[in-house]
């Protein structure tokens, strides 16, 4: 599913116009990477919650070369589903 699906489902299931329903979207994702940006969570009761985690630098390898390299650390954005949506999913998979 991309944003412009996201924003069709919206259209189409709460009856908003096309541009009401891409402002909910962009205003959406807009909030969440300002949160990440401050480096906090942001959880989504029912379905799970995003974490920003840091990684520390490493040595890593070229795939390509061989050669061995400085990884410089960085933070990555994980997902932790929840109980709930875990649940409906293995239910829809049964």
């Amino acid at each position: 599913m991309t944003k412009a699906d996201l924003v069709d489902s919206i259209f189409e299931k709460v009856g908003l116009s096309k541009k009401e329903a891409q402002d909910i979207v962009e205003i959406l994702f807009n909030t969440m990477k300002q949160t990440f940006a401050e480096g906090e969570s942001v959880k989504i009761s029912g379905f799970g919650t995003f974490h920003v985690r840091k990684k520390m630098a490493r040595r890593g390898r070229n795939p390509k070369t061989g050669d061995e390299l400085e990884i410089t650390p960085r933070r990555v954005i994980t997902f932790k589903i929840s109980n709930q949506l875990k649940d409906e999913i293995e239910k829809l998979n049964a």
